[in-house]
């Protein structure tokens, strides 16, 4: 039995059973509460995993589940704790809602002694979301889904995510400085400020390494395959993760098209 972690007063992490290359470890479910507080907020239920579910839903009475986005591995679980425990499902695509109103930017979640204020973060898709955790002045955090992750870099999920929108989501992540970020995938990070920047960094950086590419292959964006692009710049990359590596590409080459 994987055992729940405590990560700071007001959150604390399940690990789901589904790793693997896009996953990591696996899917993070946060579940969130104050001290003494006999209830819960759950965050990304993940897979539909009956065991996995089964330990989540005894963290106690869960009072609201909400989804950062609507992939696979944070939502298909979300159906089948809602049957556990009786909680809405609160997600920004009405799809996956179940019970209760939506999300979106600016709204504030209160149950179980915390506070969720909701930023609107697209880019990784176009219904992400990632939630400032308030009532820890020592340890602020801010849950990203996959919009910034534990480790490794973000899937920009062409054509549902587009690269724009996720460079301006980053900048807006940038200003929170060194909140805690507690990360769909992978081990929390110390600073949100300095998580963001290093991904902006790193996509300027694959943006050059791209216009590169269409200038050693001699054609402009809107002439070359994604395949191309990726054999020359992720020729050091796993080629297990080549066909996600497309889909950020396919969005690179859409931002420099757009530009």
């Amino acid at each position: 039995m994987i055992a729940t972690r405590e990560v700071t007063r007001l959150a604390s992490v399940q690990l789901a059973p589904n790793p693997g290359p896009m996953t990591l470890e696996g899917t993070n479910t946060w579940i969130l509460r104050a001290p003494g507080e006999p209830g819960c907020v759950v965050v990304d239920p993940g897979p539909d995993h009956d065991e996995h579910l089964a330990r989540v839903a005894a963290a106690g009475p869960v009072h609201a589940i909400l989804l950062t986005h609507g992939h696979d591995d944070h939502s298909a679980g979300a159906a089948a704790l809602h049957a556990l425990t009786g909680a809405w499902v609160r997600a920004l695509d009405p799809a996956h809602r179940l019970g209760s109103e939506g999300l979106g930017a600016g709204d504030v979640v209160a149950a179980a002694g915390v506070e969720l204020r909701v930023l609107a973060t697209p880019g990784h898709t176009a219904d992400s979301l990632s939630f400032v955790l308030t009532g820890d002045d020592q340890h602020p955090a801010v849950l990203t889904g996959d919009t910034i992750l534990g480790r490794g870099s973000t899937v920009v999920a062409h054509p549902d995510g587009r690269l724009g929108d996720y460079l301006e989501s980053l900048r807006s992540l940038r200003e929170l400085g060194d909140m805690t970020v507690l990360p769909g995938h992978g081990p929390e990070l110390p600073a949100a400020g300095r998580a963001a920047q290093a991904y902006l960094d790193h996509r300027a950086a694959r943006l050059d390494q791209v216009s590169a590419a269409l200038s050693e292959l001699g054609r402009p964006a809107g002439e070359v395959t994604p395949s191309d692009v990726v054999r020359l710049v992720y020729a050091d990359v796993d080629r297990a993760l080549w066909p996600a590596a497309e889909l950020s590409v396919r969005a690179q080459l859409e931002y420099l098209r757009s530009r």
